[in-house]
């Protein structure tokens, strides 16, 4: 692969800008980190290459092929019951794994979708854990260095189609060609808090959590707006506080909050009534006199 995306690139990178952002892989994350300490250990390949792209396959809580085992557990506030947690080769970690192995580098999702697996699409239909799937990627692999997400079929027919193999899929958006009508799935909303609310140019800002259920994720936008992201796939409402640290000291704002149950919900934060937007002002006027503005509170 090395070899044959120089012989493409030389040529090319002296005809077009286009092609000057050239990535590898476009694969799943379980060899997503060996394939790039080998790929970027040539400095003559790693020069032409903007970055790494990677797919979501392999967890097996969604799909019927990756290899699966059984991690067994008992549940001890429900008389020692047992309980198991599935594991494949979803290969989260490996997407920070990659942005520690070179940080100059870019990480791109270029492909997920969730497969029918021989089952029709009526049983996905209107399927909410399916949301939840592209959600529960999208924010860890935000979390870890990834700067962007594209979906495999944001349109598909009503058959899950076309597919030249027949690979039939479920979509954000169905097609209806008897009615005519688009099918807004629960992906397509689950999608929104995204696309909607982290806008070009947004920058990562850290954060934590103290509940394991409450996944989050958070940017901060050009135009001043902080963007917080938190999904709960449990069964239980939970409440928390969430709070805004400032430099050097403890919660310079908090709000208590809740997450439904099986819910996804964005925070943004912007009064939208001062000059400067809401998030400047909590901060030190001095951090921008020599860095680009949110430089040090984002990431």
């Amino acid at each position: 692969q090395v070899t044959c995306s120089l012989c493409l690139v030389r040529p090319c990178s002296l005809m077009s800008w286009i092609c000057r952002q050239v990535l590898f892989w476009d694969h799943n994350r379980d060899g997503m980190f060996e394939r790039a300490a080998v790929t970027y250990a040539d400095p003559e390949a790693a020069k032409y290459i903007w970055g790494m792209c990677m797919h979501w396959y392999g967890d097996p809580r969604y799909e019927s092929w990756p290899p699966r085992v059984e991690v067994p557990y008992m549940d001890r506030q429900k008389d020692a019951k047992p309980i198991f947690e599935l594991k494949g080769c979803a290969g989260f970690e490996n997407v920070r794994r990659v942005a520690d192995l070179r940080p100059d580098k870019h990480i791109l999702f270029s492909e997920g979708c969730q497969e029918l697996g021989g089952r029709p699409l009526s049983q996905l239909l209107g399927d909410w854990n399916v949301g939840e799937r592209y959600a529960m990627n999208i924010i860890n692999d935000l979390n870890a260095g990834c700067e962007g997400f594209i979906d495999w079929n944001l349109c598909l027919d009503e058959t899950g189609g076309p597919n030249h193999v027949g690979n039939l899929c479920c979509a954000p958006v169905i097609c209806d060609g008897k009615s005519g009508l688009p099918l807004y799935q629960p992906s397509f909303w689950y999608l929104g808090h995204f696309s909607k609310y982290i806008r070009p140019g947004a920058r990562r800002v850290l954060n934590s959590t103290s509940r394991d259920a409450l996944e989050v994720t958070s940017f901060l936008n050009s135009d001043g707006r902080l963007a917080v992201v938190v999904m709960n796939q449990s069964e239980v409402s939970i409440k928390f506080w969430m709070k805004i640290a400032g430099e050097c000291q403890g919660p310079v704002a908090a709000a208590l909050v809740e997450a439904p149950a099986r819910s996804i919900v964005t925070f943004v934060a912007d009064d939208g009534e001062a000059e400067l937007p809401f998030w400047r002002r909590l901060l030190p006027s001095s951090w921008f006199k020599t860095v680009e503005p949110w430089q040090r509170a984002a990431k």
